[in-house]
């Protein structure tokens, strides 16, 4: 529910714009589309057909939590202490 004021507010004459600003920083931020989604009470199919461009960060972030995670396996594998 917004006041007089928010409700009097650029943002607000148009509320599916506040919607869509929330769900593309949520992914900008790094947060799991599902979970966004869930937030959003949409469908993923929605979410990958009008927040495509908003998920190639979420990639690039997911590869680099891989390539992390296959690092430390490769050291932990070797007998190295993890974190190392």
């Amino acid at each position: 529910m917004l006041t007089r004021v928010e409700v009097g507010s650029g943002p607000a004459k148009r509320p599916y714009d506040l919607r869509h600003a929330g769900i593309s920083f949520r992914l900008y931020s790094g947060v799991d589309p599902a979970e966004c989604v869930r937030r959003a009470g949409q469908s993923i199919e929605v979410l990958f057909r009008h927040y495509a461009k908003s998920l190639d960060g979420v990639r690039e972030r997911a590869g680099r939590l891989i390539e992390q995670s296959m690092e430390e396996w490769d050291r932990v594998s070797r007998g190295e202490a993890p974190g190392g």
